[in-house]
């Protein structure tokens, strides 16, 4: 029996974020005590790539396995995050937003100070794997083809141009995907994807919707003990749940009265 495995998805990792990051913030502090308790339990981190490959092929994978997630591309993840991933030997999964990231190709979109091209260059050198996640950070599912494809190769094409390396993990932006994005994703040559879901990961999922669970700055030390291990992760997240599912309801709702809006010519 193959065993579900966690994926923990963070944000930024600072002391003091601002008003559009902190509840998705983790302090460094608590992000140094978070690994720690990691590897005191002999979990072994591993990327998204290692995960995807090993359950599409039917491969090995190290005991008691745990992915580390970063979304967006924050500045604290090389600042604040890097040092404690070096000191206990971990890898992780870095997801950009390829129009936020600072450089040439930013959009001015960034919700907080986010890494350069060099950071992230560092990043990738230290083991961390670089996976796309938009290129403008939208909800993938409510635009129309053109945009969506925009979207997945601009990111894709800017990753290889500065890294040197194809991505080949995406995740999606606020965790919003549908058939016909997934779909596309694959077609635009990312071999997984991530979503959120707040669940542990199994193989049944496929490689286009491996769920993740969320870590906030409230995420206390006993909670994150549960998350990793498996445990209560129903009740922990039950009203994220709920929300989630009221939510999904009103964008349902959304696409289907812009699909009934005659287009004007």
């Amino acid at each position: 029996m193959i065993e579900p495995v966690p994926i923990l998805m963070y944000h930024s990792v600072a002391h003091t974020p601002n008003d559009a990051t902190r509840d998705l913030s983790v302090s460094p502090e608590a992000f140094a005590e978070q690994l720690t308790l990691i590897a005191d339990l002999g979990l072994t981190p591993i990327s998204t790539a290692t995960l995807a490959a090993a359950w599409r092929s039917g491969g090995p994978l190290p005991e008691r396995p745990v992915l580390i997630t970063f979304d967006d591309g924050y500045e604290g993840v090389h600042r604040h995050a890097l040092p404690v991933l070096a000191k206990h030997g971990f890898t992780a999964t870095l997801f950009v937003s390829t129009g936020w990231i600072r450089g040439a190709y930013d959009t001015g979109g960034g919700l907080d100070t986010m890494l350069d091209w060099d950071q992230v260059r560092a990043l990738a050198d230290a083991d961390v794997e670089i996976g796309g996640h938009s290129h403008t950070h939208p909800q993938l599912d409510e635009i129309d083809d053109d945009a969506l494809w925009f979207e997945l190769l601009r990111c894709k094409q800017i990753i290889a141009d500065e890294l040197g390396n194809l991505p080949v993990s995406f995740a999606y932006p606020y965790g919003y995907s549908s058939r016909r994005v997934r779909r596309t994703v694959r077609a635009a040559g990312f071999a997984q994807a991530l979503a959120v879901n707040n669940d542990l990961a199994r193989r049944g999922q496929g490689p286009y919707a491996l769920r993740r669970v969320t870590v906030r700055r409230s995420t206390g030390i006993e909670e994150f003990e549960r998350l990793v291990e498996g445990r209560a992760i129903a009740r922990t997240f039950a009203r994220d749940r709920a929300l989630t599912k009221g939510y999904a309801v009103v964008r349902r709702a959304r696409q289907v009265r812009r699909k009934a809006i005659p287009t004007r010519v």
